[in-house]
């Protein structure tokens, strides 16, 4: 096995068949990240969401997804060249995974793609013990997508931040204010249909027990884009309380536990959650 993948799997030290397939993930979410770079993507886009605050920030939950926003709004992107890339990057190191752009049903301004691979065949490419993956179906896969927002809010600010494994290469991300903003305009504004995504509301504690601040003007502008402001008007942090104390009164608790409950190793740290345990967080909600 390569040395360097040798070292990124050490980081982990899996027990379980889940140890294994979250450390897989992870690994390949990273070089999907060093493929980006070597094609200069960077230039152009930077990273934000929950994965990214996972490798660059600690963030103590899994997260599935790759989510980049273009610098400045871009007609037509072209995505086909960085996913090439990302197929070199991986299989350099062994794995076996095709990366394809989703086809799209309705015209958007999110540009996605799947990196998908067997999960067996790539999680003896980790070493992952014969016993362990032997009881896997042959046809289950490992899949993470890829999306680029083409029509960027405005306002955010970023920083570069250097992973040292595989090889040193940097990453251009939203400074941690503007990545909750972005958070915040999930929570409040997601559709959840019947399925309410916990991970915003765990998102929301990780960002408050840092006393991470609101970026408010770039929340602003992303509520202006999705038609939740009104342009005239300027988002101050009574209004946004407000908003939130709204949004955790219609919140089934029970839902967003179980939705978050695969991503976190301790479910104690769950007990809590309540519209009253949420709306008390209130106060500590600060912006800048």
């Amino acid at each position: 096995m390569n040395h360097a993948l040798q070292r990124l799997i050490a980081r982990y030290q899996p027990q379980t068949l889940q140890d294994w397939e979250n450390a897989l993930k992870e690994i390949v979410q990273e070089l999907v990240l060093l493929g980006l770079w070597r094609a200069k993507f960077y230039q152009h886009a930077a990273f934000y969401g929950g994965t990214a605050l996972r490798i660059f920030h600690s963030l103590p939950r899994f997260s599935e997804d790759l989510d980049f926003s273009l610098l400045q709004p871009t007609k037509n992107f072209d995505l086909s060249p960085y996913l090439e890339a990302i197929r070199i990057e991986l299989a350099s190191l062994g794995f076996s995974f095709e990366a394809e752009p989703k086809t799209k049903q309705v015209q958007t301004t999110i540009e996605s793609a799947f990196i998908k691979g067997g999960t067996r065949i790539n999680l003896l490419s980790i070493g992952a013990p014969e016993v362990l993956h032997q009881h896997l179906p042959k046809p289950q896969k490992i899949k993470i997508k890829l999306e680029i927002d083409t029509r960027p809010p405005q306002g955010a600010d970023y920083e570069v931040k250097t992973l040292l494994i595989p090889i040193p290469f940097q990453v251009k991300i939203f400074t941690p204010p503007c990545l909750f903003a972005g958070k915040l305009h999930a929570l409040l504004h997601r559709r959840w249909k019947q399925r309410v995504k916990g991970r915003d509301f765990y998102d929301f504690i990780w960002y408050l027990s840092r006393d991470i601040p609101c970026h408010l003007p770039h929340l602003q502008q992303r509520m202006e884009q999705t038609g939740h402001w009104d342009k005239a008007e300027t988002l101050d942090l009574a209004v946004l309380k407000k908003q939130l104390q709204s949004r955790f009164e219609t919140v089934d608790f029970e839902q967003a536990k179980s939705d978050v409950r695969p991503f976190i190793k301790d479910d104690a740290e769950l007990a809590l959650w309540s519209q009253e345990f949420f709306i008390g967080l209130l106060d500590r909600v600060n912006g800048v």
